[in-house]
This record gives C-alpha cells, sequence and structure tokens, in this order.
C-alpha cells in the first residue's frame, strides 16, 4: 500500500524552524512529506535542512526546470494526500483567500484538490485583525480547515493568540484526517 503523501508548505514565519520537526513526526507516521517554501521562508530556515529531513527536493520556483516536463505546482498539487501551510502567515492567508498563486507555495494550494489545512503563527495583533479573520472565514467556507494558532510568547516580544500550534496539535490533525479519508 502506497505512503499516503503530505505536501508541506512553509512561509515567512519566525515559526518555520518548527517545520522541521512536523517533517519528521509526519514521517515517524507513515507519510511521505514533500516540502514547499516560499522566498520569505528561506529568510528563516534553508531548503538544504528540509531537503535533509524530508531526503528528497525541495521545492522553491514555479518556474525552475530541473527536469521532466512536469508543471511544478500541479504535479505537486496532484502528489498531496493533504496540503499542509505550516506555518501559514497572513500574507499567504489573504492571497490563497483572493485566489492569488504568485508563489509556488499559494498556487499549489490554489491547484489542489487534496484537502487543504492552514496553520497560522503571526502576531496577535495580525491573527485578530478583522480583515484576516474574514480571509480565514472565506477560506473556512470553501473547505480549508484550520489549526488554531496558540497563545504564547511571540517573536515579538508579546504575550498572546498567535503562535504556531503544537507540532503534536498538527501532526495528529493530518493523521486523524489521512485516517477519515481512507475509510
Amino acid at each position: 500500500m502506497a505512503r499516503p503523501c503530505v505536501v508541506l508548505g512553509v512561509t515567512g514565519s519566525i515559526a518555520a524552524y518548527k517545520a522541521g520537526d512536523i517533517v519528521r513526526r509526519l514521517q515517524a507516521e507513515g507519510c511521505d512529506v514533500v516540502v514547499v517554501m516560499t522566498p520569505a521562508a528561506e529568510k528563516f530556515v534553508t531548503p538544504l535542512t528540509f531537503e535533509v529531513l524530508s531526503q528528497g527536493p525541495v521545492y522553491r520556483d514555479m518556474f525552475m526546470r530541473e527536469g521532466g516536463w512536469d508543471i511544478e505546482h500541479l504535479a505537486l498539487a496532484r502528489r498531496a494526500d493533504i496540503f499542509l501551510i505550516a506555518p501559514a502567515t497572513a500574507d499567504c492567508i489573504a492571497r490563497i483567500a483572493a485566489g492569488m498563486a504568485d508563489d509556488l507555495v499559494c498556487c499549489t494550494a490554489v491547484a489542489t484538490k487534496a484537502p487543504v489545512i492552514l496553520a497560522p503563527a503571526m502576531n496577535t495583533d495580525m491573527f485578530t485583525n478583522p480583515i484576516v479573520q474574514e480571509n480565514i472565514l472565506k477560506l473556512r467556507h470553501h473547505g480549508v480547515k484550520f489549526i488554531e494558532p496558540k497563545e504564547a510568547r511571540l517573536a515579538c516580544g508579546t504575550t498572546g493568540n498567535g503562535a504556531l500550534a503544537d507540532v503534536d496539535v498538527i501532526v495528529r490533525t493530518v493523521v486523524d484526517l489521512l485516517k477519515s479519508s481512507a475509510r
């Protein structure tokens, strides 16, 4: 039986470093993990980190042609059993809500037929902003699932709701969705 494939989108948040743990933990649960990064994510964690952890290439550019004729965002969208974006920034959430597909993460999210799960991570004021909340509601209306951020000390030095959910919660949500989809 084929292992389920989780395509993991990593966006430009300080919480991007936790995505490495998500890769490892999903692999331990029997998943293949393919990593897609935004240019902003590369400011926090290098693609090499994810290449080593996932034991595969990291996809970063819609226009890279490293072999084959597959159009990357479409191939990734088709390959995914689940498309998880963790961390998901306010910018990423807004672009997906608007149907914008100007980087590989958002383009794959817009193109996939697989369930999409977003795990937001941002400053409390950003997360509670009415526009961000409207974007979240819009995406939920279209079937996108969200893993709520937790309250914690944030990178900006304040304490509030907006920290990336615990890796345990993220992994359990993905595994549970895979199990319910398999029935």
